[in-house]
């Protein structure tokens, strides 16, 4: 699979920077996590991270969460564009649709989603809103805090952990997949 294509195919159907900024940052803590469980499959699981909210302003997701993920899939299928192993990835990242997350790639999308805004948004407190002033230890005690950032799915972050990774671990390496495209990320 091709990461410009699939770059070009994101560009052509979500139009949001944010949108945008939050698929590379998925990707980035994708690419790393695939480094770890699947290295012979690393741009795979990237550009899985990269469009998995391609239909984020395609469909109606607010009012009926099922259609986010099954759009994104039909939307790569007439673009000629993916596989079984990608679509799976991407309905994998919202149960809602009535999917579950079962093979690594799947638990990793569905943890690594709700965890790249969840850091983002610590760094977005700080006074500079620099990632690499985030230390894993604030991730960790942010975590425990119900009333921060909501919105971030506890329940799916810590899916990883049937992996075998810490949520500790897993915290360092998303901060670590992020600091690395802070510049593309605007943090």
């Amino acid at each position: 699979m091709d990461r410009d294509k699939a770059y070009e195919i994101l560009n052509k159907y979500v139009k949001g920077e944010e949108y945008i900024i939050h698929s590379e940052a998925v990707e980035a803590i994708m690419r790393k996590l695939a480094l770890r469980f699947d290295p012979e499959n690393v741009e795979l699981w990237g550009i899985t991270g990269l469009l998995h909210d391609l239909d984020e302003e395609r469909v109606d997701w607010r009012s009926d969460m099922s259609l986010h993920g099954p759009a994104s899939v039909d939307i790569l299928k007439n673009e000629s564009f993916g596989n079984e192993t990608l679509y799976n990835g991407i309905l994998a990242h919202n149960p809602l649709n009535g999917y579950i997350a079962k093979s690594d790639m799947e638990i990793c999308i569905l943890s690594a989603d709700p965890m790249s805004g969840f850091i983002m948004g610590i760094a977005k407190g700080y006074p500079d809103k620099k990632l690499r002033s985030v230390k894993v230890s604030s991730i960790l005690k942010r975590f425990k805090e119900a009333r921060y950032c909501r919105s971030a799915n506890r329940e799916y972050m810590s899916a990883i952990e049937k992996l075998g990774l810490s949520l500790e671990e897993f915290s360092t390496l998303a901060l670590e997949a992020l600091c690395e495209i802070d510049e593309r990320l605007g943090l």
